[in-house]
């Protein structure tokens, strides 16, 4: 045996097709902007872009897995429905020899229709690849194009609604909600459907009241 043969053994292709991919894509510019909020933001087309002859160059294939997803219906303040979706995903990053590194991640979105889970994913995997390859950015945060209304939980959807009806309602009538809420001792924003619709029954039986007495002396 040649005893002046190297017989360290080689290290896994993943290692050196990561630091290729490094060396070759550099920065991804905030070239995007959230057309709600006017701030600008890196777009998963632009990570994509940026990284895809990268990693051909260099030898390099992603495969996606979904470990676990949380959803949940939300309502806006508007009364609209949202989707909200918790995706937590693993990345495994392949070289040509079977080598791979595994990145696990969370991503979150948020839609009105069936694209909650596909946002969440594209969330997922940006961050995979800001972490995986090191990629410079500025800052972290990395806001959606779009900026979804406040929400409450699903649970809470109903006693919401209802209270909108009954803030309606009392508005109808003519209520001061402010005064409302200091005749029950509380303040205007823990009003509930209950006080409220306390405080509508009592009007409309003084209304009631009202217009008997002055159908009685007509």
């Amino acid at each position: 045996m040649d005893e002046t043969m190297d017989t360290t053994p080689a290290a896994p292709a993943i290692y050196g097709a990561i630091l290729g991919v490094m060396s070759d894509i550099g920065a991804i510019g905030k070239d995007s902007k959230n057309a709600q909020q006017g701030f600008m933001y890196r777009g998963i087309d632009a990570v994509m872009n940026a990284l895809q002859p990268a990693l051909v160059q260099h030898g390099i294939f992603v495969v996606p897995e979904v470990l676990e997803q949380k959803r949940e219906e939300r309502v806006t303040g508007k009364g609209g429905n949202l989707i909200y979706s918790v995706i937590k995903m693993k990345y495994s990053f392949i070289a040509a020899d079977g080598s791979r590194v595994y990145a696990t991640v969370i991503g979150e979105g948020m839609d009105s229709g069936d694209k909650a889970s596909n946002k969440a994913m594209s969330v997922a995997f940006k961050y995979a690849c800001f972490q995986v390859f090191c990629i410079p950015t500025e800052e972290m945060k990395d806001p959606d194009a779009e900026t979804p209304e406040p929400s409450v939980k699903k649970e809470e959807k109903h006693e919401f609604i209802a209270l909108l009806d009954a803030e309606k309602e009392a508005e109808e009538l003519g209520m001061d909600l402010d005064k409302v809420a200091a005749a029950y001792g509380v303040e205007r924003k823990n009003l509930t459907p209950a006080i409220l619709a306390n405080a509508i029954a009592r009007k409309r039986a003084r209304l009631a009241a009202r217009e008997a007495k002055s159908e009685a002396t007509a």
